[in-house]
């Protein structure tokens, strides 16, 4: 099924109700929607009653099977927008494009007004070229609706609205973290701010707990044969219950502070 548009696509109803209307017949001059629209094709309609005023302008798709044509969306009509409840007596019934669902310039033909595009299946941009979307800064972000994106001049980066707030496409944000307190997976990014494109992580030999800062590790392996330690104890440090300590000496610890090393610990200086 395709959303078609035909030029001089006419014909009579005399149905009645807010129901699918049985078409009629050409008018002198113009096509039937099956020779124009297609069985089983979507298309722009207007239905209008020029004697009692009622009419409906709506997305509705064409059956050859009994002639038919439903009335899936209201766009506009008599009766505040919603399906109208036709009365007795001929309406014509005709492609249109809906101003809903136009796109067009304004007097000067400098400003591109697009109301709303519509389509009823996957849509494709076959060119070599490229697609033009709407830019701006972050205080000029619209309001928000799911699934909008748009490139954002004051971070350089495409974002979109997820629901509840405008985040990056294609990566990342990166942010520091210093509350969380549950361990996590340590992640490994190949930028250092701004939009990560690739982000590695590890697994449960290598746990990171934000907000103490600690990192866990399975076998800490020195690539150069060398691990180095610093010579003054700037902070005071508590060895915890179950833990062991080793340095290389001389240390020196810092006036006002103090190691702490708990029943049952050791601290070894070398």
């Amino acid at each position: 099924m395709a959303l078609v548009l035909a030029d001089r696509v006419r014909e009579t109803t005399t149905t009645t109700g807010t129901g699918s209307v049985t078409l009629a017949g050409a008018y002198t001059g113009f096509q039937t929607f099956l020779a124009g629209i297609g069985n089983s094709n979507s298309t722009y309609y207007t239905i209008a009653n020029v004697v009692s005023g009622e009419w409906e302008v709506g997305i509705g798709t064409y059956t050859a099977s009994g002639n038919t044509l439903s009335r899936t969306t209201v766009l506009a009509s008599s009766n505040s927008g919603s399906l109208v409840v036709f009365t007795s007596g001929t309406k014509d019934v005709f492609v249109t494009q809906p101003a809903e669902r136009a796109v067009y310039v304004d007097s000067a033909g400098t400003t591109v007004n697009v109301n709303v595009l519509a389509a009823s299946g996957d849509s494709s941009f076959t060119s070599t070229g490229a697609l033009q979307i709407s830019a701006g800064t972050t205080g000029e972000r619209p309001a928000g609706a799911v699934g909008k994106i748009r490139w954002n001049s004051t971070l350089s980066q495409y974002e979109g609205y997820n629901g509840s707030s405008w985040a990056t496409l294609g990566g990342a944000a990166l942010s520091n973290d210093t509350s969380t307190a549950t361990n996590v997976y340590p992640v490994f990014a190949n930028a250092t701010s701004g939009a990560a494109t690739t982000l590695y992580t590890g697994n449960a030999f290598l746990l990171y707990k934000p907000s103490t800062g600690e990192l866990q590790a399975r076998v800490p392996v020195a690539s150069n044969g060398i691990v180095v330690n610093s010579q003054t104890v700037a902070t005071s440090y508590t060895i915890a219950a179950g833990f062991s300590g080793m340095s290389a000496g001389p240390i020196t610890v810092a006036s006002g502070q103090a190691v702490t090393v708990s029943s049952g610990s050791r601290w070894v200086i070398q």
